[in-house]
């Protein structure tokens, strides 16, 4: 079995991306799973939280072994992360996996996170954490596939086929549609975040994000700018 390991931040296409692997036959979804460790950890008030805490175990340790030795008898396993909710986690098992790293503009990000929770920091936003994984990573001669989400709402097939390529798996048509709706394997906050992907059947043609940054989170922006700069560097080009 190949572990898909894709660290993202919020609200970028990480869901619909993990939908989109869904898709396929030889893949079992994991979403999330360190999402209650991350919010026992942080004391975060999250839309949800007390039914998260409730839904997932929250021991890194044991967190950690459920993903090494998952008994799916599937081909690929694609588990989906945010990089922040890996805050303190020693990132020594990142060695064993497939590690794919989903960036996007932060202004974006932070327009569209701030509609959920007001005035987030740049500890909220996983950019600075995928910055340190990725470099943890390209130390250790395993660096990760970048993808920025610019490139796959620009054009699905052809990022997917590269990305696949990337991975050494085969490209599977099936992943570039869905249907619409909520998957099995959400996590139980889904009703929280994914509004959007569940009225979805597809990856949307790239449009730039209309909401206007609020002034106070000018400096957030600025802070996140450069580690999204640097991977940026790295993405794949379709």
């Amino acid at each position: 079995m190949k572990i898909l390991h894709l660290l993202s931040g919020p609200r970028n296409i990480s869901t619909a991306l993990m939908y989109s692997f869904a898709q396929r036959k030889d893949t079992k979804i994991i979403d999330e799973p360190f999402y209650g460790y991350y919010l026992n950890l942080s004391g975060a008030d999250h839309p949800g939280r007390n039914d998260v805490l409730a839904s997932q175990p929250l021991q890194q340790n044991e967190i950690i072994e459920s993903l090494l030795n998952d008994p799916t008898e599937k081909a690929l396993l694609f588990v989906k992360n945010m990089a922040h909710h890996l805050d303190a986690v020693p990132l020594h098992f990142l060695d064993q996996l497939q590690n794919i790293i989903l960036i996007r503009d932060p202004q974006q990000i932070l327009a569209s996170y701030n509609e959920v929770i007001k005035n987030p920091m740049l500890s909220d936003i996983g950019l600075k954490r995928q910055y340190e994984i990725f470099r943890y990573l390209s130390d250790q001669k395993n660096p990760p596939v970048v993808i920025d989400s610019s490139e796959v709402l620009s054009n699905p097939k052809n990022a997917l086929s590269l990305l696949c390529s990337r991975l050494s798996i085969p490209f599977d048509a099936s992943m570039l549609q869905w249907q619409a709706g909520p998957r099995p394997e959400d996590g139980v906050w889904a009703k929280y975040w994914y509004a959007n992907v569940h009225r979805s059947t597809g990856f949307e043609k790239h449009s730039i994000s209309q909401r206007n940054l609020p002034k106070q989170l000018y400096s957030v922006y600025s802070e996140a700018l450069p580690y999204y700069e640097e991977l940026k560097k790295f993405a794949l080009k379709s």
